[in-house]
């Protein structure tokens, strides 16, 4: 079910995106992105992992008007271990995939934007561990989540531009109850 949610957010982006239609008279715009994400996740003491994450993000959009847009996105964190007492007992990692809206205010200077967003997102959070007491258990759940972020955008033209956010995701997991992250990143729009 949450695969198809992603698949259809994919869909209704390249569909609107066919030749830069026109809609209610804004010229909507695809855009593909690249970011890296560092997460710090809340993570349940039992799970003795560390817990922040470097992951990188794909994402693609429709810019809708000059002031708001819709993105699909793709993130994935490396794996973390975690050794406890020098011994190697624990490997964690997560990936997410979901769909965020996106609201433009432009300031000041041409090509400078706050953002704000909104989004869901289906979070992936796996913990293996190899302790003596649990040998080679391992927790591996799906949960939905929601997602809300602040930031800025630059664009350099009209067709690249950076873009830098602040976000807080509910993950509301046995093992990750929420995630706050930083990412920087490029837009291309086409």
């Amino acid at each position: 079910m949450k695969k198809t949610l992603l698949l259809a957010g994919v869909a209704c982006v390249f569909a609107m995106n066919a030749n830069a239609a026109e809609f209610m008279n804004y010229t909507v715009n695809p855009y593909i992105g690249l970011d890296y994400v560092y997460s710090d996740a809340n993570i349940k003491k039992e799970y003795k992992v560390k817990k922040d994450y470097n992951s990188g993000a794909v994402n693609i959009g429709t810019m809708l008007s000059d002031y708001a847009s819709i993105e699909a996105f793709f993130q994935q964190s490396g794996e973390r271990t975690s050794k406890v007492s020098g011994v190697e007992k624990y490997k964690s990692k997560f990936y997410a995939y979901g769909l965020d809206a996106y609201g433009y205010l432009p300031i000041g200077c041409d090509g400078f934007n706050l953002l704000g967003s909104v989004g869901i997102a289906n979070y992936n959070m796996e913990v293996k561990d190899k302790s003596a007491i649990r040998h080679n258990s391992k927790y591996d759940k799906d949960r939905t989540g929601y997602r809300i972020g602040l930031g800025a955008q630059y664009d350099f033209n009209e067709h690249f531009a950076a873009r830098v956010m602040a976000r807080y995701s509910y993950v509301g997991a046995k093992a990750m109850k929420d995630l706050k992250e930083l990412t920087a990143g490029v837009r291309y729009t086409f």
